[in-house]
């Protein structure tokens, strides 16, 4: 029984053999009848009993499963049924079209191999006609060539050379394979000795032409030497006859220079000129010859004759350089300027003014090697464009950089650098030195309200930018510019600086002991620097004109210097519209300019401390004392008095006479925009102060009417004199007078919170119960009350 047990756990054991495939999703019982009637206890049957119900209920589920898929089934059976037919139909088309196709193919192939058949007969009938071509143009081009000689027509000759040279060399040596290869040796034996004969005629004639300088004769075979083949034999000799033409014509010219009288008109640009001269004759050359090269020698040669000539220009530049340090001592020059330069130098100072004359010369020859170098480099770029139009761009790279190589690094820019490395030196030498003395010989003229030394130092700076500009040279202009930059924002901001220090004097005896220390410090540190010399204490009316004198002087630079930014900037975009410089000098000569409109503020910002220290030392001691009147004027008034203070103004008219008294002395001697920002800082320092004493009176209803009616009157006197709007100013007081104005505590409620509509208020709510509380008749309980 145990074993029998033991077997129904096994399902192979107890069925005896596999589960057959196809039922049930290849399941079949796993009890076989053999077993079932070998069971004998009741505990064994109920077992299989069980088991087998539960494999009645799987196989129930699959057919269940397998039922509802009936429909499915069927419907795609019927059309599958239906399609029958039709892939009847397409698997004979199918039969068809492939036949058509092989067919087709089969008839392709055939007319394929006819039409291969054909383009070999045709190229082998076109390789015959070139062969008889070339056999009939080598015997022209013999019997031509001949002819030509003899009659001495040397550019036919060279015409049926350059055609023999043309002709497809693999051709002519297959028709030397045939019978008539005998023939063609012989025509391509002479072609040769003629060719070899009229090299040497062309090379013997243009010498002779040369020698002679017969320009037409030079010309003649210099065309010649390409159809030969001998292009770079010919631009090199033709290159060397106009080198010579080069020479004399610069060495005569340069004759001329040493002979020049220095009286003559001329004299001071006598080098300048010369080089101009050298330049516009090169250029001459090029714009003569340029059609000629380009026509029988092909674009892209310009260059190669262009480099000889700049050969021959660069020993002509070095001449006339030389000539020009010699005669100006030039270099001498320089050294005496670099010494003078050092700090603790003894070495006697040059006069300015003999440098001059020179530095405009060196600028000169500059600008018109920079306007020399430009030309060459458009001619030869077009040149190159027409001849790399089909050409790579590593050619079209290479060819740039050759192009670069000879403007960059040949001798005139070399020369040309030096000679500019020396004038920056110079000329910010000319310009401290000549800043310096307008700075000493600085006067006032009345009626004026600048002094001299501001108009005479922007034009000795605009002078020496505007030279540095004329050069075309940009990296000389940045340098310039930086060279004024640093001038005008140390040296000449330091004087102004010093005499504003010194301070306006002053009306008390606390603030004249301030000034007068201060003037003495700043005496002592000057007189040690040495820049300038004081003649002592001033008397208060020069210290207070020389103090607004200096406030115009500071205006006017920082405008001068906006003006100077602007003209450079016009300036220099008509440079860079010309091709002078690139990107990168844009953008240095950007960085300039920003740094030269920095110093324009700081001039500013001088200007603005000027204002701050005139402020506090001419108006403000006197207006906080006109201003404190106002504490002597009762507003605890009755209507009696508010009508008599109608009648006679206690305060306000008397106040407003003297702030226009006062302020009439600076509208005559400042200039209005600094007239206007000092009337801006009164008008400030009145609102603060006025707010300070009317939070120390005590007022009634009357009392603020009559605050507000003299606020009035302030405020409508003020804005007159400004053209600043003063209500942002005076709001808080505004605000103040229409709280004083109020008939009850609780009526600021009308006003504040979501009451107040586009009112702003200024005050907060502390301000505000401080300033109810200045009304004598508000009780102080109720204005603890209020809710702000």
């Amino acid at each position: 029984m145990g074993t029998k047990m033991a077997d129904l756990g096994s399902p192979q054991k107890l069925s005896g053999v596999p589960p057959p495939e196809g039922m049930g999703g290849g399941r079949c019982s796993e009890i076989s009848t053999e077993l079932i009637r070998s069971l004998t206890e009741l505990q064994e049957l109920e077992a299989v009993y069980e088991r087998l119900c539960g494999e009645e209920k799987v196989v129930e589920r699959e057919l269940d499963a397998l039922l509802e898929q009936q429909n499915t089934i069927e419907s795609k059976m019927v059309t599958l049924h239906r399609m029958g037919p039709n892939l009847q139909l397409i698997e004979g088309d199918a039969k068809q079209l492939a036949g058509m196709i092989t067919f087709t193919c089969n008839l392709a192939e055939n007319v394929s191999s006819k039409v291969r058949q054909l383009d070999l007969a045709k190229n082998r009938l076109y390789q015959a006609i070139q062969r008889a071509d070339d056999i009939l143009d080598l015997k022209f081009c013999m019997d031509g060539v001949q002819t030509a000689l003899r009659n001495e027509d040397y550019e036919q000759a060279a015409a049926h050379i350059h055609r023999y040279l043309c002709l497809d060399k693999s051709v002519i040596e297959l028709s030397r394979q045939g019978k008539e290869g005998s023939m063609i040796d012989a025509n391509l034996k002479l072609l040769q000795e003629a060719e070899q004969r009229l090299k040497t005629i062309v090379t013997e004639k243009f010498a002779i032409a040369t020698k002679e300088g017969d320009l037409p004769q030079v010309e003649r075979f210099f065309k010649i030497f390409p159809l030969l083949g001998l292009h770079e034999e010919g631009l090199s000799k033709f290159s060397e006859y106009l080198c010579k033409q080069v020479a004399s014509k610069a060495e005569e010219n340069l004759l001329l220079v040493l002979g020049t009288d220095m009286s003559d008109r001329r004299a001071a640009v006598i080098f300048a000129d010369t080089l101009t001269l050298l330049f516009e004759g090169i250029a001459r050359i090029v714009e003569t010859h340029q059609p000629i090269v380009e026509t029988y020698y092909g674009p892209g040669r310009l260059y190669t004759l262009i480099k000889y000539l700049q050969v021959e220009c660069d020993r002509q530049v070095e001449k006339v350089v030389d000539k020009f340090i010699k005669q100006r001592d030039y270099h001498q020059q320089f050294r005496h300027v670099q010494n003078s330069l050092m700090r603790n130098s003894t070495t006697e100072k040059i006069e300015p003014r003999e440098l001059d004359p020179i530095l405009t010369e060196v600028t000169l020859m500059n600008a018109r090697s920079e306007l020399y170098l430009r030309f060459l480099r458009k001619r030869i770029s077009s040149d190159f464009e027409v001849g790399d139009s089909m050409a790579s761009e590593e050619v079209k790279q290479e060819h740039q950089k050759c192009l670069d190589k000879l403007l960059n690094n040949c001798l005139l820019s070399c020369t040309m650098q030096e000679l500019i490395g020396f004038y920056i030196t110079m000329e910010e030498y000319f310009m401290r030195e000549t800043v310096n003395k307008a700075v000493a010989l600085d006067t006032y003229e009345k009626g004026q309200l600048t002094s001299s030394m501001v108009d005479d130092v922007f034009y000795i700076v605009k002078k020496c930018v505007g030279r540095a500009l004329s050069s075309s040279s940009i990296d000389c202009l940045c340098a310039m510019i930086n060279l004024a930059t640093t001038e005008l924002e140390s040296d000449f901001r330091d004087v102004l600086c010093n005499k504003l220090r010194m301070g306006f004097p002053a009306t008390t005896l606390q603030d004249i002991q301030r000034g007068v220390t201060s003037a003495v410090n700043i005496m002592h540190s000057s007189l040690q620097q040495g820049k300038f010399d004081t003649k002592g204490i001033e008397s208060t009316d020069e210290a207070k004109l020389s103090f607004l004198v200096t406030l115009n002087n500071v205006e006017v630079c920082s405008e001068n210097i906006s003006t100077l930014k602007k003209t450079l900037e016009s300036d220099c975009t008509k440079l860079f519209s010309q091709g002078i410089g690139g990107e990168q000098a844009q953008a240095k000569f950007d960085s300039c300019l920003s740094d030269l409109a920095a110093v324009s503020n700081k001039f500013r910002d001088l200007l603005q401390e000027g204002l701050t220290e005139l402020n506090s030392t001419a108006i403000k001691p006197q207006v906080q004392p006109w201003i404190n009147t106002f504490l002597s004027v009762s507003h605890n008034i009755e209507e009696e008095e508010f009508n008599d203070y109608e009648a006679n103004d206690p305060w306000v008219q008397q106040f407003i006479l003297n702030l226009e008294q006062q302020m009439a002395e600076f509208k005559a001697s400042l200039s209005p925009v600094i007239y206007d920002s000092l009337t801006g800082l009164m008008t400030s320092l009145v609102a603060v102060e006025l707010e300070r004493v009317v939070l120390k009176s005590t007022f009634n209803r009357l009392g603020g009417l009559q605050f507000d009616k003299e606020l009035r009157s302030l405020i409508a006197y003020l804005t007159t004199v400004t053209t600043w709007t003063i209500r942002d100013k005076f709001a808080r007081l505004s605000q103040m007078a229409t709280i004083l104005n109020l008939e009850r505590v609780t009526e600021i409620l009308d006003y504040w919170g979501a009451n107040s509509g586009p009112l702003t208020w200024r005050l907060t709510p502390a301000e505000v119960r401080q300033v109810l509380a200045l009304r004598m008749d508000f009780r102080s309980e109720d204005i603890k009350r209020l809710r702000l």
